[in-house]
């Protein structure tokens, strides 16, 4: 848990100071006055704050994370200052800036999170490059979630293209471009058989919240532990477990009967080298027998993509450009039950982080993560940098500045709809923490 959280809050920090610095170098080179950087909001007191000599901009920490914030002179923003309006403006305020500069420095919050996730995906595929397992190389098929199999999929199936699309491996893209299709098309036995999507399917995957598939894998011993039911019994390491009292199993097949089989002995039939070997296991009372399993990605041929430094860039800006319109694509399902149930709030976030820390999961993440606080903060919703960008759009069609009040009252409702969306969020979290 403790490394889950210091990825968090690592990744949460240099998103915000990524952000925040894009509006602060912009209003600098627009000569705008920036009297505070705050990573995270600091109502009442800060952690920690520094403003350096001859500098008109303090520094600082707060204590609530729920993003940061450059203050302005001169701006309607989360501070709700409004003395400072109050008095005749000044050359160095925000609002006596033409409208097009204030423009920039509302956009480049957004522009600087879009730069910082290529130049992360970029470097992912320089430094690691493209490791994945092909859907055709998963000789067994996949095991599929109960709505799939209500409109048609059969564990076991192969996955091979979405309306003539074919599908290569099994990621969001995939997911996507499945669910939005009229048919699917499967090898099942063999043969390529049809499979018609209904409009509601996501809807039911969300509904049903357990995915839609996993790879279909043999039970093959990655290494036995001592003193457990598995080692006692006789497994090895690679021994591949072909049925259990005389039933064919696969991996999921296996692992339900063996939890359901506490304290009562099973026959085995296992392949070891060229051999067929027949073993009596028993499980603990707790229906384990103690053995680590291979994966997927042990069993099956992965393929490996490398990148040259001039070829990560664009692989950087593609990957990124498929994140956003993916995530646009996806939004859409925000406005049904079934995706208003499935918002999550801090713990969610968190639990994407793994419980170890691994440099290249960390840096994937925290481009994702990157991805969709530029989506966000670019909706025309008040409080964010949209809801700002989409009143200067208006000034600048209408060459008619949005009265002060007008603002602070958007400012004021924007700040309501976000704190009680991120109340919904939490809320959440924590009904699926009891379940």
């Amino acid at each position: 848990m403790i490394y889950t959280l210091i990825q968090f809050f690592a990744s949460l920090s240099l998103l915000v100071v990524i952000h925040e610095f894009g509006h602060f170098i912009t209003a600098k080179m627009f000569g705008v006055r920036v009297e505070k950087f705050y990573i995270f909001f600091n109502p009442g007191f800060s952690l920690f704050k520094f403003k350096p000599k001859n500098s008109e901009t303090t520094y600082g920490i707060g204590w609530l994370p729920l993003g940061g914030y450059v203050k302005l002179a001169g701006m309607i923003d989360e501070s709700f200052d409004t003395e400072q309006m109050k008095g005749e403006p000044q050359e160095w305020e925000f609002r006596s800036k033409p409208a097009w500069q204030r423009l920039i420095i509302m956009v480049a919050g957004v522009v600087m999170n879009f730069l910082l996730a290529i130049a992360i995906y970029a470097g992912i595929a320089f430094h690691w490059g493209d490791t994945y397992l092909p859907l055709e190389n998963a000789t067994d098929g996949m095991e599929y979630c109960w709505s799939a199999h209500e409109v048609g999929f059969v564990d076991g199936d192969k996955l091979v293209s979405a309306d003539g699309e074919k599908l290569n491996r099994l990621s969001e893209e995939c997911i996507r471009k499945i669910v939005e299709a009229k048919t699917v098309q499967v090898e099942r036995d063999g043969s390529i058989v049809d499979i018609a999507i209904p409009d509601s399917f996501m809807a039911m995957i969300m509904r049903e919240g357990k995915g839609f598939a996993y790879y279909r894998t043999p039970f093959v011993v990655q290494k036995p532990i001592d003193g457990m039911p598995g080692a006692e019994a006789g497994l090895q390491a690679d021994d591949r477990v072909l049925s259990i009292d005389g039933h064919p199993v696969c991996l999921s097949q296996a692992m339900k009967q063996i939890a359901s089989h506490k304290n009562k002995s099973m026959e085995w039939s296992v392949l070891r080298g060229a051999d067929t070997v027949k073993l009596t296991v028993t499980p603990d009372v707790d229906g384990k027998i103690g053995v680590y399993m291979k994966s997927p990605y042990d069993l099956y041929e992965m393929k490996h993509v490398d990148y040259t430094l001039i070829e990560s860039f664009p692989k950087g800006i593609k990957t990124a450009v498929k994140k956003v319109t993916g995530y646009v694509s996806d939004f859409k399902y925000v406005f049904t039950p079934e995706g208003a149930s499935s918002l999550g709030g801090f713990g969610s976030v968190a639990s994407l982080f793994p419980d170890s820390f691994d440099f290249q999961a960390f840096w994937g993440i925290t481009a994702f993560l990157s991805v969709i606080l530029a989506f966000m903060n670019f909706l025309p919703i008040p409080a964010l940098d949209g809801g700002h960008i989409l009143f200067v759009l208006i000034e600048i069609i209408t060459r008619k500045k949005v009265s002060q009040d007008v603002l602070m009252k958007a400012q004021t409702i924007g700040v309501a709809l976000l704190l009680a969306l991120m109340i919904f969020a939490n809320v959440n979290d924590v009904i699926r923490l009891f379940k």
